[in-house]
């Protein structure tokens, strides 16, 4: 795969090896949020940078939806692995450097990313750093940590803060004395709209929070979604791109990661992802939690459910599998139908070995229809009335197939009545 393809974390430059590269972030090595030299190129549509794009005399129409490279690539599979998204509200994207953590970057984020760097060997889960929009006086306010999946919010880092905060909720996975914790609600929806690090991310980042913004309003959602433009994610060609923190059905909340998604796309994620719980899969580039190859099979068999294809499957092994059982069956009622020789109404087909051999036939075919019945929804079955067909009497019956046990004891008690005259008999007569 392309590694400009891929989001990745963050490796902060130390002069470690590849250990150092799972601290994740919205930038590469000394550039928040991707493995080092990941995207050194992925900030620029065809090499070209925003100023030399202007240059060049192209308009925003040339790094929007309609852009030529709009959709032409795969998306599954484009989410490196992690477990925590840590987002540190701070200003507007319009402020933001290329590079956040940069030295011409602000006090606060730069010393965030330099603590996560410094504290990473001793980072337990695999941390993802991105800068969102922040406001003072607002739901986001200048220096508010958001952190997901655990669902909490903490109130006004300041940049004497970090060490201590990194180190108690980063590190130790404990709550930060020094701040009141807050438990998030609803839906969250972030949007890279880094457009001094990437044009593309520029110009489709900020219309789509105005189109997420209008929906909100028009279902009247203004307290249970929340939407914030955000910093460089990785993976800039898939501009537009969107990560959504929702419950699904069971509650549990993960990041879901969307590319190459336009204003019409909306109202789509709002009705199925947000409201149903159900992922676009055109759309869906992976989530936090799973490997690159997971996002792939995850896909795969729900689009094989979708699409009928693993029920067909079934149906077809079901299918078989009640035709094994039906040859297996009527063979054995041949050979039992066959010891009547085809004469009706005789008590013949009664002996032992053939009768039990029916019989664990019929067992074995009643068991395999339930099997059948619980695998498919299919009405793939066996057929009730094989199997259990009565056995034909004959009517005419010779003598040893109507022969019966009693009349065996019967014949062995007159023989031993006989003898015991017999020897009666004798022993009398040598008397006289």
């Amino acid at each position: 795969m392309d590694e400009f393809a891929r989001s990745s974390p963050i490796a902060f430059s130390s002069g470690g090896g590849p250990e150092d590269s799972f601290l994740s972030g919205g930038e590469p090595s000394s550039q928040a949020g991707s493995a080092a030299g990941s995207f050194q190129n992925d900030g620029h549509l065809s090499g070209l940078t925003a100023a030399s794009g202007e240059a060049a005399g192209l308009s925003d129409a040339d790094f929007g939806f309609q852009r030529p490279d709009f959709g032409r690539d795969p998306l599954v599979g484009t989410v490196q692995e992690y477990d925590r998204h840590v987002f540190l509200c701070y200003k507007a994207p319009y402020v933001w450097p290329s590079h956040v953590e940069a030295p011409e970057s602000d006090r606060l984020p730069r010393l965030l990313s330099a603590a996560l760097a410094t504290r990473m060997p001793h980072i337990k889960r695999r941390t993802r750093l991105t800068i969102c929009e922040g406001e003072d006086g607002t739901e986001s306010s200048n220096g508010d940590i958001l952190i997901f999946p655990d669902m909490i919010r903490y109130r006004q880092l300041t940049h004497f803060d970090v060490d201590n905060f990194v180190e108690e909720v980063l590190v130790k996975d404990t709550e930060w004395l020094s701040g009141a914790v807050e438990t998030l609600t609803g839906s969250y929806v972030f949007v890279c709209a880094h457009g001094s690090r990437d044009r593309r991310c520029g110009v489709c980042g900020p219309v789509l929070v105005q189109k997420f913004r209008q929906e909100i309003n028009s279902r009247g959602l203004q307290d249970q979604v929340f939407v914030s433009p955000c910093s460089h994610i990785g993976g800039h060609k898939y501009a537009g791109n969107v990560i959504i923190f929702s419950p699904n059905s069971s509650g549990e909340v993960t990041g879901h990661w969307y590319g190459y998604v336009s204003p019409d796309d909306v109202r789509a994620l709002f009705e199925q992802h947000i409201g149903k719980g159900e992922i676009l899969d055109h759309l869906w580039r992976g989530q936090m939690g799973m490997s690159e190859e997971d996002q792939k099979k995850a896909q795969e068999l729900r689009l094989n459910l979708n699409s009928g294809g693993t029920d067909d499957k079934i149906s077809a092994e079901s299918t078989q599998f009640s035709s094994e059982i039906n040859s297996t069956v009527n063979a054995t009622k041949i050979a039992a139908d066959s010891c009547c020789q085809g004469i009706e109404k005789s008590v013949c087909c009664q002996n032992g070995a053939v009768k039990e051999k029916l019989e664990n036939n019929i067992v074995v075919e009643n068991e395999a229809q339930m099997i059948i019945e619980n695998t498919s929804n299919k009405e793939t079955k066996v057929s009730s009335s094989k199997g259990t067909r009565a056995r034909k009497p004959c009517p005419m019956p010779t003598w040893y197939e109507c022969w019966e046990r009693e009349d065996t004891y019967a014949v062995i008690a007159v023989v031993a009545a006989i003898a015991s005259v017999a020897v009666a008999y004798s022993y009398y007569h040598q008397l006289k």
